[in-house]
């Protein structure tokens, strides 16, 4: 089969054996995969993130001397069954699958693996599992979303944001976009996407922002976050603690009787806004926290590459909540699928160009202007090596 091999920081299209699948697998026929950042990270940056992975205990994340094929956001065709697998999956179906594959314990990931080959490629062994019917013939460039936008899924899930919270996503590249669609799927009434590309400012109001900001001309934390109650300085909050207590103070019941039972129905907890990181180079989470008003739920989705550093005593008086995340489990993986099957995410303008496997390498040089794209897609039957705009 023709895949895509990247070696020491070349991609190059070459012609590899098959790949077979094992028990309980599925060997599915590649018809997009998307190209993701952390694809693009590989290129430059293999042996730091296998590094920080064999601290996570996994020491087969792939390494710059290694061929590896990548591509994890995949869509295609079941074509064949391994070995001992259910059959409710028959050869035909179209299907996505969280990356993840499985040889008795040992489990790699798929396109970022020597172990696991993964969708730059005519053909991918995916795990059964974790493999899913596409519903409501859902078009390939949008079921070749499910994995990038089941992130986002997860990172607003993690941010527990409700419909009348305020969201402030910093970065609109793919991650952002994805977090600014899935957003706006759930309800939430105000968000803010924010981004130095014009491009990508567009693109944000496309996916449903409500406030697009270019950070080099205003501040994200000033005039778009005013008017919803937010305190920015400690003065800010000592003061409306003394007003409450003199407030307080005059009703017929001692002040702290009345502010358990204003706690109680959630009256007292702090307004604050969900701000979502999703550049990832360093300085950009000390900035957050020196910015962002006090109480600020900051969740991190952008992946810094090198070492960073911030100043914890920001974020300690302020009180702010600071939470990593990565991936999704496998209903978030399932529901996001459904959700852009039945039309309430909408994620098509994300996509804005599809490659052949000879044109890969040209969309990773294009992919590092984020002014020209934002989701490029490797669709394994383009003979042509240039860009497909979509």
């Amino acid at each position: 089969m023709r895949a895509v091999s990247l070696t020491r920081g070349q991609l190059e299209v070459a012609d590899l054996p098959t790949p077979r699948p094992g028990a309980g697998q599925l060997l599915v026929e590649v018809r997009r995969c998307g190209i993701c950042g952390s694809d693009l990270h590989c290129r430059l940056h293999a042996d730091q993130l296998a590094d920080t992975l064999e601290l996570c205990g996994y020491p087969r994340y792939l390494r710059s001397e290694q061929s590896v094929v990548l591509g994890h956001e995949i869509f295609g065709e079941v074509v064949d069954q391994g070995p001992w697998s259910t059959t409710s999956i028959k050869p035909g179906t179209p299907v996505v699958s969280v990356p993840l594959v499985r040889r008795g314990r040992q489990v790699d990931g798929v396109g970022l693996s020597a172990h696991a080959p993964g969708g730059y490629a005519e053909y991918v062994v995916v795990q059964e599992a974790l493999t899913l019917p596409v519903p409501n013939g859902l078009p390939a460039d949008v079921a070749a979303l499910t994995e990038p936008m089941a992130v986002a899924w997860h990172a607003v899930n993690r941010g527990e944001v409700s419909r009348k919270d305020v969201a402030v996503v910093l970065g609109c590249g793919p991650v952002g976009l994805a977090v600014v669609s899935v957003l706006k799927a759930r309800g939430v009434g105000t968000v803010t996407a924010v981004d130095y590309s014009a491009g990508r400012r567009s693109l944000a109001r496309k996916c449903g922002a409500d406030v697009v900001i270019d950070p080099a001309v205003e501040s994200p934390w000033e005039g778009a976050l005013d008017g919803h109650g937010f305190m920015n300085t400690m003065p800010d909050e000592y003061n409306a603690g003394i007003d409450a207590i003199e407030g307080l103070t005059r009703l017929p019941v001692p002040w702290w009787t009345a502010w358990r039972a204003l706690e109680a129905v959630g009256a007292t907890r702090p307004h604050r806004p969900v701000v979502f990181e999703c550049v990832g180079v360093p300085g950009m989470i000390d900035g957050i926290l020196a910015a962002a008003p006090l109480h600020s739920r900051v969740v991190v989705v952008g992946v810094c590459m090198g070492p960073d550093s911030f100043r914890p005593a920001l974020a300690v008086n302020k009180e702010l909540d600071l939470r990593f995340v990565v991936g999704y489990t496998p209903l978030e993986f399932r529901n996001t699928l459904h959700a852009l099957a039945d039309g309430t995410l909408n994620a098509s303008h994300l996509v804005t160009g599809r490659v052949g496997l000879a044109g890969v390498a040209a969309a990773f040089t294009t992919l590092a202007d984020p002014g020209v794209h934002a989701k490029i897609l490797v669709d394994p039957s383009i003979e042509a090596d240039g860009i497909q705009v979509r």
